[in-house]
């Protein structure tokens, strides 16, 4: 059985939610349109946790500071009732992770990277830890008595002679021995010193002192842990570094540091979530397959815990992602928490699934492997919480007018709001809906999109557009929260964003048939997109502009090396090279999942499909927009090789490199970094577009 939906009466919720925020002919019209520094302005939530009684709702809320170089944490209570307006609990720069205690009178949470209990009776917090390593990853015990966490710590120094010189001198020099040794910011690796399972005792006594042991050790980073229903022992899994996307070993940890191997487990795995019964465990996971594919669909997996056990595959005939897949440049900042939760009897698991370009609540019977859909509607479902007797349920939820709210939703999946924290700014802003299109592409396949037209459209005038890319390249685009989505239909541009080839929640099939062919076929998808949108007749074919990041990058810059089409082109943290990039990314690609070899051994299918090959037939004016910091698509694999060829030729080009930033600047950059990085993309269509001078860029 695959799926059915479980609920028809949330079809027309964003629609409904949306109304509160957008204009509506023969209403004031005195809304604003969006720009690019109400960001300045945005409140963004997440990691809702609701009390064991059901009443209340704990979520982590985030601003930017007010050097707005950075971003405050605070963690907020809400009332399920909905009979008061949320209430800041616990403040501070550095403050997230609330989780409540099982008796629902304490909230553990982090603090400055060490954890913290807040007791709800007194209002008042004590430092649990001071561990060098930072403490994460906290679970409360069963009973309430313990919490587990990890730290990382020193690995057993290995044996040297030193000379009497060196003893006072601390090397700031990098040994490296591993093929993964960058972070994706700045920093390396620290590969003498891995994280590992601690376990504290909470003390009756305010005043105790807290001392929290190291249950497990070794050269393996230890992660997730996971208590059995009875108190008794602790799960929790590891793998080596080269092999996470390949295997994980499950094990079985006794509160003196015994420790057991169940399982190994023949894929990566994460959300480890232990049945009530402690019989089973639950967990995220994608098929292994030799060769690898480039892209695995995420599928919901339970596995009895015993030794040598087979994880069973609930989700094999539910040909959508398991897990949340989409992409929003306002979804990443606070939507922490997301998981897997058991119903008390053991019969489900809740989950979200990314289908379509919309992300749904769902439960999965572990008997029949049915699927039912529990919400509905053109949204996108961040994270959930839910009560332990699995009635009620807190979610986040985004629309694409609406940036993150809190909303509970019963289990026949009626829906009511709890939170509105951007209302001060929405209230202001003339927001619109996208429209939903598809079509068939040049091979008769189909592709879903969107087109978000400006405030007060009419179809009569021609409008220049603007199509933008996802990353990925096995990204997807949704019904969600894109600023600069909103800012560009502001700015009098049509956009069209589509979800092509390769892109999550639309099958195994879809997604890995560009593994050996990206970025050809998928360029090829959204080129007959634009052409779909203009014979609708409103857009001006002189005035067509292209954007994207990361992938998205890669197929920017691949489409202009193949078309004029474009009047201009924004290419952000791409990539222009495939060797350079095997070479000096981040993460060591060593498998063979977008080349079947290394580029030593097949120089020629690297050149074939790297967009640098293509650089003297590139005539659009492009800006290249790169992170000083980014190490996943180094900037001299990317847009620094595309711009310094170039110059040479006297092409119109211009680059832009923020400090300190990585390959997540769009979505949780330094603030005032989001901020311009939105206002020179715009910047640049505006001038090789809309006629507006931008002297800056040259000429």
């Amino acid at each position: 059985m695959k799926y059915k939906p479980i609920s028809l009466t949330l079809t027309l919720f964003c629609w409904i939610a949306a109304a509160e925020f957008v204009t509506i002919p023969g209403q004031s019209q005195t809304k604003r349109n969006i720009n690019e520094t109400d960001l300045f302005e945005f409140v963004w939530i997440g990691d809702p946790q609701i009390s064991p009684d059901g009443s209340r709702v704990v979520f982590y809320r985030v601003v930017p500071n007010q050097e707005r170089s950075g971003y405050n944490g605070s963690i907020w209570l809400v009332e399920t009732s909905g009979g008061g307006a949320p209430v800041e609990l616990i403040t501070g720069k550095s403050v997230s992770g609330a989780r409540w205690s099982p008796d629902g009178q304490s909230l553990l949470y982090r603090r400055d990277g060490q954890l913290a209990l807040f007791s709800l009776r007194t209002k008042e917090s004590r430092t649990l830890t001071s561990v060098p390593g930072g403490a994460a990853g906290a679970v409360w015990s069963p009973d309430g008595n313990r919490v587990a966490f990890v730290s990382s710590t020193p690995d057993q120094p290995a044996a040297s002679v030193k000379s009497p010189a060196a003893n006072d001198h601390k090397s700031d020099v990098h040994v490296i021995t591993e093929s993964n040794y960058h972070t994706s910011g700045r920093g390396y690796l620290n590969n003498t010193s891995h994280q590992h399972v601690w376990v504290l005792d909470i003390p009756n006594d305010p005043n105790e002192s807290v001392k929290p042991h190291q249950l497990t050790n070794g050269n393996l980073d230890d992660n997730e842990p996971a208590w059995a229903p009875d108190g008794s022992h602790l799960y929790f899994m590891n793998a080596p570094e080269d092999e996470q996307f390949t295997k994980r070993f499950l094990y079985s940890l006794s509160l003196e540091g015994q420790v057991k191997k169940i399982a190994t487990i023949p894929m990566g795995i994460f959300h480890l979530a232990i049945s009530p019964d402690g019989k089973q465990a639950a967990f995220h996971g994608a098929v292994v397959t030799q060769p690898p594919r480039s892209y695995s669909q995420f599928d919901l997996w339970v596995m009895e815990l015993k030794e040598n056990a087979t994880p069973r595959n609930l989700t094999a005939d539910y040909d959508f992602d398991m897990n949340n897949t989409i992409t929003g440049d306002n979804n990443n900042l606070a939507t922490n928490g997301q998981g897997l939760r058991w119903s008390p009897d053991g019969r489900f698991v809740f989950d979200v699934s990314s289908k379509r370009g919309r992300t749904i609540l769902v439960r999965v019977d572990t008997q029949t492997s049915a699927v039912e859909e529990i919400t509905n509607g053109d949204q996108a479902v961040l994270n959930f919480s839910l009560t332990p007797d699995a009635r009620t349920f807190v979610t986040v939820i985004s629309n694409p007018v609406m940036n993150a709210d809190l909303f509970l939703i019963a289990s026949d999946g009626s829906q009511r709001r709890l939170t509105s924290v951007n209302e001060k700014l929405w209230s202001q802003l003339n927001l619109t809906l996208p429209e939903e299109l598809t079509y068939r592409s040049f091979d008769g396949r189909e592709i879903q999109g969107w087109i978000q037209k400006p405030p007060n459209f009419d179809p009569q005038q021609k409008y220049p557009l603007i199509l933008q890319v996802h990353g990925g390249p096995h990204g997807a685009w949704g019904w969600t929260f894109n600023h600069e989505f909103q800012l560009m239909a502001a700015r009098g541009y049509v956009v069209l964003y589509v979800n092509p080839r390769g892109s999550f929640g639309y099958g195994q099939e879809f997604g890995n048939i560009i593994q050996y062919n990206h970025p050809i076929d998928d360029s090829r998808d959204l080129m007959v997109g634009i052409d779909e949108v203009a014979k609708r007749g409103y857009i001006d074919p002189k005035r067509v502009g292209v954007a994207g990041g990361s992938a998205g990058g890669m197929v920017v810059d691949w489409i202009v090396g193949h078309t004029d089409r474009f009047a201009a082109a924004v290419s952000s943290r791409d990539i222009s090279n495939w060797e350079t990039w095997w070479y000096t990314t981040n993460a060591a690609w060593f498998q063979p999942v977008w080349f079947k070899s290394p580029p030593f051994q097949e120089p020629e299918a690297y050149a074939a499909r790297s967009p640098i090959t293509f650089v003297e037939k590139i005539h659009t004016p492009i800006m290249f927009i790169e992170g000083e910091d980014d190490h996943l698509a180094p900037s001299y694999a990317g847009g620094e090789q595309l711009f310094r060829a170039l110059k040479y030729l006297k092409r119109p080009t211009v680059m832009i490199i923020f400090p300190r930033e990585n390959h997540g600047l769009h979505t949780f950059g330094e603030p005032w970094h989001r901020v311009e990085r939105l206002q020179h993309l715009m910047g640049w269509f505006d001038q090789w577009i809309m006629g507006v001078s931008h002297p800056e860029y040259g000429a």
